[in-house]
């Protein structure tokens, strides 16, 4: 396990989010997104997104990352649910989770996973969704082991004229 703490995200620790994002996908999505969408990401065009979306008012998500000896290595954002979650306002949804692609397999996914949960928790969700690339099995075991389960909830997202589906997976926090 890698020595990380895990905090609340700020404006200064955009750049490092979009890379890790940016990374993250590129990483765990190749062989499953087109090769063409991957490639076209960049980490200036996602800190630009991500900076307008920081800053804009009323925001209910909230963000969490891994700080470790070389600064952030991890994000989360999670909050209340978005279209195609179920709960009667009692479930939270994690949007995201990336993890340097370095650093994959040490620990930090869970920890800032379990401090999401925690989060929610305190803010009174009873479950907690999200929604996983159908093809993408090492995030699905991840989230398995983590007490996730498929729902039988779907969705699709197309990228670059390709379109993939996306399971909901729901667990007790």
């Amino acid at each position: 396990m890698v020595h990380v703490r895990v905090r609340e995200m700020d404006e200064a620790d955009i750049e490092a989010v979009s890379a890790i994002r940016v990374r993250g996908w590129q990483a765990a999505y190749a062989g499953i997104v087109p090769r063409s969408y991957l490639d076209a990401m960049t980490v200036e065009e996602d800190a630009d997104r991500r900076r307008q979306w920081f800053s804009r008012p009323g925001r209910e998500s909230r963000d969490l990352v891994a700080v470790g000896d070389r600064g952030p290595v991890g994000w989360v954002c999670f909050g209340p649910p978005r279209s195609g979650i179920p709960g009667d306002g009692r479930a939270g949804e994690v949007y995201a989770l990336y993890v340097a692609p370095d650093l994959i397999g040490t620990g930090v996914g869970r920890g800032l996973l379990d401090e999401a949960h925690a989060a929610m928790k305190g803010q009174d969700f009873e479950t907690s969704a999200l929604w996983v690339l159908q093809d993408n099995r090492r995030a699905r075991r991840f989230y398995e082991r983590a007490g996730y389960r498929a729902d039988g909830g779907t969705q699709d997202d197309v990228y670059d004229d390709v379109t993939l589906s996306e399971l909901r997976y729901r667990r007790v926090l």
